[in-house]
């Protein structure tokens, strides 16, 4: 009797260091993940950004600073474009600035908290926690999810982010619409857990001088072709040009386009120059909105809804008291994809 026993322990025993062995649940991975996100201290991470949504691929070298709770630093640069922004939010609020034309605006905003944000860690774990539906795979060295997202743009309806096994390290993203074609992909190239941070890293002021430094060739290039207008590939059914007149401004021509129907709007078009002064444009009721391409600043007054962005030597602007956010963003990226060179 007591060498059965031994037997059936042994057994027991064995089973156990083999379960233990054994490739973890999906429950065991949801929890852990949970536990690194909540103490975290923060990141650095280097991506790479491609769009798919336009004619061509375009791609961003994207650099990510995270501090716990609330410090950001994003920074976007598309060198066939001399095109680079940066998203910062610290404790005096939440700025988007074109260091190129020394032009920045100032939210008071809880970004990136209301909306998923394909370049943010701690955003795709979210997404992957909140999902009741999520699917899960696992490889040799990555554990792969497909949620569900909560992106500004409602074309962008399913993601699968890949993890790294070993340390549920982000790997990549890639955004799909709902026949999952996909969109946007990033890749991270390097990524710091709990990574150190210098004073003044988040610092407003010291970003803007250290990228403008950085920018200088691209700063000092103006075109000397004229304005070209741009017109949007989406338009609210029903709505129509009505009129488009050039007017003469200071700093050279300015395009307006006025659509008019069941969603009236204007567009106003005029190329874009460095800002002597760099006070950032306050924007009480707004937030930063990545239109792919560029990071826009959507805000209102009353009635009216504005949307702010520039592009490849062209700052814009679209003003509606009919359209909602949806389909100012749809417009916006609509623009880009007809750009006249």
């Amino acid at each position: 009797m007591k060498k059965i026993t031994s037997v059936i322990f042994s057994c027991i025993l064995l089973l156990g260091l083999l379960a233990a062995c054994g490739e973890k649940t999906q429950e065991d991975i949801i929890e852990e993940l949970g536990e690194k996100i909540k103490n975290m201290t923060g990141y650095k991470a280097e991506a790479v950004m491609t769009l798919e949504t336009g004619k061509d691929p375009q791609s961003y070298e994207v650099e990510i600073w995270h501090k716990q709770p609330t410090y950001y630093r994003v920074a976007l640069n598309n060198a066939k474009k001399d095109q680079s922004q940066i998203i910062l939010r610290n404790d005096e609020g939440v700025f988007v600035l074109t260091p190129a034309l020394n032009k920045s605006f100032r939210f008071q905003s809880d970004w990136p908290e209301n909306n998923s944000q394909v370049y943010l860690y701690e955003s795709l774990a979210n997404d992957i926690l909140m999902d009741p539906e999520r699917t899960f795979t696992a490889t040799d060295d990555h554990y792969i999810f497909q949620t569900k997202t909560n992106y500004a743009n409602k074309n962008l309806q399913q993601q699968e982010i890949t993890l790294n096994k070993k340390d549920l390290t982000p790997v990549s993203a890639k955004i799909m619409d709902v026949e999952l074609n996909i969109l946007v992909t990033v890749e991270f190239n390097d990524f710091q857990l709990n990574a150190n941070f210098n004073d003044g890293d988040f610092d407003m002021d010291r970003n803007m001088t250290g990228a403008q430094l950085e920018s200088l060739p691209a700063m000092a290039q103006e075109s000397g072709e004229p304005l070209v207008p741009t017109f949007p590939m989406y338009v609210p059914d029903g709505t129509m040009l009505n009129d488009s007149k050039e007017v003469s401004i200071d700093e050279g021509t300015r395009i307006i386009l006025s659509y008019t129907g069941p969603k009236n709007f204007t567009l106003i078009q005029q190329k874009s120059r460095v800002q002597q002064a760099s006070i950032p444009m306050h924007v009480a009721d707004g937030e930063p909105v990545d239109l792919g391409f560029t990071i826009g600043a959507l805000s209102s007054e009353g009635q009216i809804s504005s949307l702010n962005w520039s592009y490849d030597g062209v700052d814009y602007f679209l003003a509606s008291k009919d359209l909602d956010q949806e389909e100012m963003l749809s417009i916006a990226r609509s623009v880009f994809g007809t750009h006249v060179k």
